[in-house]
């Protein structure tokens, strides 16, 4: 346990240095960047206020299942929602965001969609979200489906979970570089890896996805949500795009 807290304290003190806390100003309002965040490269995907910027896989516009609220993006009906894409696509970057997921809920974010296959899982990795207590699906949040989970946590002899309860807001950070790819929720890291490496490779021809001859092969693509499985809400959707792009 002592080990996840000090875990925890060290991404905390990272996402400060994103978030102006390192300098003592004020962190920025929900759906905004502060100076500094502009200075560093960072960019909304939401905008707290519309659907600017996305739309549903393969679609014009958004579905009605999904909602703009009190400046959030809301799966609040997953049965007439779908998937929704950013307009924009990315090679390398650094994407940070809030999510508050409902009872047995589960979502999720894809990197690199293209759209190439009938659903955005067939090209693009999914770092899943989902409510940890009652979801029925098996892979828990922040694992990257089907292929990578984070170690068992030396404190409570369990697989490393730093999720809060339903009902409350968690944070994510993925990182998606040539080096080294990161999952990390609320400040603690999961796991890394290297897409394309021989390490890679091999788990997705283990996987679903090894019979998907697109699958993570894309250099840059759309960031996804998920919105068929369950009830979630985003906000502060931010991503800083690295070299290369």
């Amino acid at each position: 346990m002592i080990i996840r807290h000090l875990f925890t304290l060290l991404g905390l003190a990272a996402t400060c240095l994103f978030t102006g806390c390192a300098t003592g100003s004020a962190p920025a309002a929900n759906n905004t960047l502060t100076k500094a965040e502009k200075a560093a490269g960072w960019k909304l995907l939401f905008d707290g206020q519309s659907f600017a910027g996305w739309h549903n896989f393969k679609k014009v516009g958004v579905r009605p299942g999904w909602q703009v609220k009190d400046g959030e993006l809301i799966c609040a009906d997953p049965h007439n929602a779908g998937d929704i894409v950013t307009t924009d696509k990315f090679g390398w970057f650094e994407l940070q965001l809030d999510y508050n997921i409902s009872e047995a809920g589960n979502s999720g974010i894809m990197y690199h969609v293209t759209d190439e296959g009938n659903a955005v899982w067939q090209t693009g990795p999914e770092f899943q979200l989902e409510d940890n207590v009652k979801a029925a699906d098996h892979i828990r949040c922040g694992w990257l489906y089907q292929l990578y989970q984070p170690p068992v946590d030396p404190g409570t002899g369990k697989t490393l979970d730093a999720t809060k309860p339903v009902g409350q807001w968690n944070h994510v950070r993925l990182l998606i570089s040539p080096e080294k790819c990161v999952h990390e929720i609320n400040g603690v890291k999961y796991f890394e890896y290297v897409l394309g490496s021989d390490d890679f490779n091999a788990r997705v021809a283990k996987s679903k996805f090894g019979k998907m001859p697109g699958f993570a092969k894309a250099a840059s693509g759309f960031i996804a949500l998920q919105g068929d499985h369950g009830s979630v809400s985003f906000r502060n959707i931010k991503i800083r795009p690295l070299a290369g792009e």
